[in-house]
Formats: structure tokens, C-alpha cells, sequence
């Protein structure tokens, strides 16, 4: 089944880079906490984007994405260090908005539910 390699791959890159970001960066712009919530990686192997969510302020976040835009060739290296791939994918950061976008749904319903309890 070839078509499943990429959706593989794309898991074993996503937990190599939590690896990376867990043992953290000495860039000074990463100071949000972060969490690699998937990864998509291209049918020919050669690109993956990996998605993030950065928890904190917005100033905080677009401070912690730049850092990491600047630190993808090293985040790239260490993480296909321990894949065996012929060819490291080329690879970028997307801010992934879901886990922040829930917590603004569950925020708003905890209002609710206490305006309605009152």
C-alpha cells in the first residue's frame, strides 16, 4: 500500500520534531509553550508541513513563530536524523489555530452556562 507511506512518514516526522522542540532551542524568540499538533507530507516525500499551536498572547506567538521559521534548517537536521529517508523533505511551520479556537468555544460556553445558572 504506497499510498499510506506519506501519512507514515509524516507521523514519524511530527514525533521527531516534538523530540527536537522538547529538548528545546536557544533561540530567544521561542518562549511560548508549543505543541506539534500533526504533520502533512507531500505524495513524493520531499516536503512536509508540520502544524503547531502555540499557547500565549499573540505577541507571543508571532515572536515564537519566527523563531522557529529561523530555526527549520536545524529542526529540519535533527529531525531526519533518525529517519531513514533518501531524501530530507524540505520542511515548514504552519500555526495550527483548532486548539486555541476550542478553548475560545469552551470558554464561551462556561459563560453561558453560568449566566444561565444565575
Amino acid at each position: 500500500m504506497a499510498h499510506d507511506r506519506p501519512a507514515q512518514v509524516a507521523e514519524q516526522f511530527q514525533h521527531e520534531v516534538s523530540a527536537v522542540l522538547t529538548r528545546g532551542l536557544k533561540d530567544p524568540r521561542v518562549v511560548g509553550f508549543i505543541t506539534v499538533t500533526g504533520a502533512k507530507m507531500s505524495p513524493d516525500l520531499r516536503e512536509v508541513t508540520v502544524f503547531v499551536s502555540v499557547h500565549g498572547e499573540d505577541a507571543v506567538r508571532a515572536k515564537t513563530m519566527e523563531g522557529l521559521k529561523a530555526a527549520t534548517s536545524y529542526i529540519q537536521r535533527e529531525a531526519a536524523r533518525n529517519l531513514r529517508l533518501r531524501v530530507v523533505p524540505h520542511m515548514r511551520f504552519a500555526y495550527d489555530a483548532s486548539i486555541a479556537e476550542g478553548d475560545k468555544i469552551d470558554r464561551l460556553l462556561r459563560e453561558a452556562k453560568e449566566k444561565d445558572g444565575k
